[in-house]
Order: structure tokens, then sequence, then C-alpha cells
């Protein structure tokens, strides 16, 4: 039997949640029909600027690949200062188990996806292996809410 030394394991970091006021406007945003929905949800991001959520929302309904590309690289950012808020030093886990992490990481895997659809191939690669450093489970994710 191999001895395991879970002091050794990477730290994880769960973000703190969104303002519930940001998550009850964007939940009545992205309720519309689809036709109105991009621009509910551009007027919420502009309302709360650091809700990662509503980056993600937003690229999801993008015009076009740079607007998603742009939309998902603002959360991504976000999504990295509110990591070091919450005491990410660079390293360590940022699971999809955690309902307040699926923001971060739904931005990165958008960000992945929008870069390679424009061509930013190395950036995609960089991105999606980042994500599965994060949460070396995130295939199994796929498709979850």
């Amino acid at each position: 039997m191999t001895n395991i030394d879970l002091g050794s394991a990477p730290p994880e970091t769960v973000l703190n949640a969104e303002p519930e006021q940001a998550l009850a406007a964007l939940e009545a945003a992205v309720s519309l029909p689809a036709a109105q929905q991009r621009d509910a949800v551009s007027a919420v991001v502009a309302q709360w600027p650091a809700m990662i959520a509503g980056w993600v929302a937003l690229g999801s309904r993008a015009r076009d690949s740079v607007e998603a590309y742009a939309a998902y690289r603002v959360g991504y950012h976000r999504g990295l200062d509110r990591l070091r808020a919450n005491g990410w030093r660079g390293s360590g886990f940022v699971r999809w188990q955690h309902q307040t992490n699926r923001g971060f990481l739904g931005a990165l895997a958008g960000l992945a996806a929008a870069a390679e659809i424009i061509g930013e191939t190395d950036e995609s690669v960089r991105c999606w292996q980042f994500l599965h450093q994060l949460d070396p489970e995130w295939d199994s994710h796929q498709g979850q809410n």
C-alpha cells in the first residue's frame, strides 16, 4: 500500500458568489426571448462589470466570433482578479464542482473555443491546458450547468 501525503496536494480555490441582485438581473435577461437577450445581458454587464457570469452569458450571445472572444477574455481576466482576491497564487485547483467557480471556468472554456475559431490556435491550446490543470476532471463536466 502506498502512503499518500495529502498535505502536499495542490491548494484549491473556491470563488465567492456573485451578488444576488446581479444574478437575479442576469437570470431575468436570459429568460427573455432570444432576440432580446444579448442587449439585456449587455445592460446587466454594464451595471455589474465585475460579474464573470455576465461576461460568459454575453460571450455565448455574441453577434460574431470576435465579439465572443472579447467577452470571454474580459470574463477570464475578471475571474483571475477574483481568484487572486480569494487567495489563489497562480497554482492549484479551481474545480467545476463548486458552483461559484463555474463562471470563471466557463469564461476560460469560452475563450479557448473562441480563440480557436479566430485562428489563435496557440492561445486556444494554452487555455485548454490551463482549464485541465485547474480541474483535471473538466472533460467529465462538459454539458453540465
